[in-house]
């Protein structure tokens, strides 16, 4: 599982596009029945005179100019035929025109031709105007350290961020965790290459969120918050961020929501075992290093996760993580306030059965059904679990019936199910024989 915090090699190919522009063929349309109009007026007028030579001659003038009169009349409602069936067309322009008008299908007598339209037009233009502002909203979040006392702080990493609350001429930016941990200074990015001071309010490893506070008067966008609730599969989404840092800020990706409450474990402390498994939306719009802590957003442009960590192996392709908008609201809430995340507390260190090193091994005793369980490594002094008398070797096997397995299973108990002042029951194995003690959980001490 890889977090795409970008670490500064940015590589990037700068691709080629050809462009294909297309042309507009004219087809010359030759008018053939222009041509030959005249042939057939020429031919009506050659069969009167043909009559009239056949004719004997009259020598009366009168008859002469009826005959005239009645060719001139059949000669006038030819022409007319010609004219009322477009055998000769009302437009005498160029031959291209004519060819324009049969186009059309009409008999503008206009020389333009009728213009068509070839742009794209965006199917929804109030989807791309809420796309627009969500990215406005979406910024970068790089992480500066000292590399040595005689140097000043220098970009370890770059992220994303959101910007989701403006007030009291402050503003707050919520990203991930391991965007800025480990930072000395802490710098947001808004719009092109404009960098402000940010300080980091507080931040939770396992939830992997992070709040900054920056001074409000360089924000003009705020995010809208939707909802994560209700959302199905196959779900367009879109993925805001800074992949391969500020070079692309601000890039979008399209995708769908390929699947809900996948569980994902996470290691908080670096030593290879799950410390935490959060449950959190997979999609496979891009999200590449430098996209975590930017938006998950749909089509009407509002926050429903934010892009935490994809799958990083060669033979996989499109599995991007987001932490639910619902799941880190109150996690985000408790970060502005108080700069860290309550949680019950016990106060020991166990381990599975399975790895207890082999000379401890013999301070252990089960039943023969008794096949998991976590045991009592160290009990910490003035915790709940030494003013309940735990003890070390004990076998935690239940809290209030729950079946404990894994450190997993009980902080996940803890964590979700439990409030601080609770008072909780576990079942444990001492000696081989099985107790019930009581536990009041307390919040940690910072």
């Amino acid at each position: 599982m890889e977090r795409n915090d970008h670490n500064n090699e940015q590589e990037f190919n700068a691709n080629s596009t050809d462009q294909t522009n297309s042309h507009t063929n004219e087809d010359t349309i030759t008018n053939d029945t222009q041509e030959s109009s005249p042939g057939i007026a020429q031919s009506a007028r050659e069969s009167n005179y043909a009559g009239q030579r056949n004719k004997p001659k009259q020598k009366s003038g009168a008859k002469s100019l009826m005959s005239g009169i009645i060719g001139g009349v059949i000669s006038a409602v030819i022409v007319a035929l010609l004219f009322t069936t477009n055998v000769i067309p009302l437009n005498n322009g160029s031959s291209d025109n004519a060819g324009n008008s049969a186009d059309s299908g009409s008999n503008n007598n206009s020389a333009s031709p009728e213009v068509v339209q070839t742009m794209s037009k965006s199917e929804n233009a109030d989807e791309v105007s809420n796309l627009q502002e969500a990215t406005e909203a979406v910024v970068g979040v790089v992480n500066l350290q000292q590399q040595s006392v005689w140097s000043q702080g220098k970009e370890a990493g770059t992220g994303s961020g959101i910007i989701y609350k403006k007030e009291n001429g402050k503003a707050y930016v919520v990203t991930n965790q391991h965007v800025v941990e480990g930072a000395e200074e802490v710098e947001v990015v808004l719009g092109k290459d404009s960098r402000v001071p940010a300080k980091v309010l507080g931040g939770d490893p396992l939830t992997d969120l992070a709040v900054l506070q920056i001074d409000g008067k360089h924000v003009d966008t705020v995010a809208e918050l939707g909802t994560s609730e209700n959302l199905k599969v196959g779900t367009t989404v879109y993925a805001i961020g800074n992949p391969l840092g500020m070079n692309f800020a601000n890039s979008l990706t399209k995708g769908i929501i390929s699947g809900l409450d996948r569980s994902v474990s996470i290691d908080t402390n670096g030593d290879k075992q799950a410390d935490w498994v959060t449950e959190v939306i997979q999609t496979d719009a891009a999200i590449n290093p430098g996209n975590s802590g930017g938006a998950l957003v749909n089509a009407n442009g509002e926050v429903i996760g934010i892009n935490s960590m994809k799958i990083a192996n060669t033979k996989v392709e499109g599995i991007g993580f987001a932490i639910p908008i619902n799941s880190a609201l109150p996690i985000m809430k408790q970060l502005e306030e108080d700069g860290d995340v309550a949680r019950p507390f016990i106060g020991i260190s166990t381990a599975p059965l399975g790895q207890v090193p082999p000379q401890y091994r013999d301070q252990i005793q089960l039943p023969e059904g008794v096949k998991g369980g976590m045991v009592v490594a160290q009990v910490q002094s003035g915790s709940p679990a030494a003013e309940a008398n735990l003890q070390q070797f004990d076998v935690i096997t239940k809290i209030n019936g729950n079946e404990i397995t894994s450190i997993l299973d009980l902080r996940k108990y803890l964590y979700t199910e439990a409030k601080i002042g609770e008072k909780v029951q576990l079942e444990i194995y001492r000696n081989g024989e099985p107790q019930t003690i009581e536990i009041e959980l307390a919040a940690r001490e910072q």
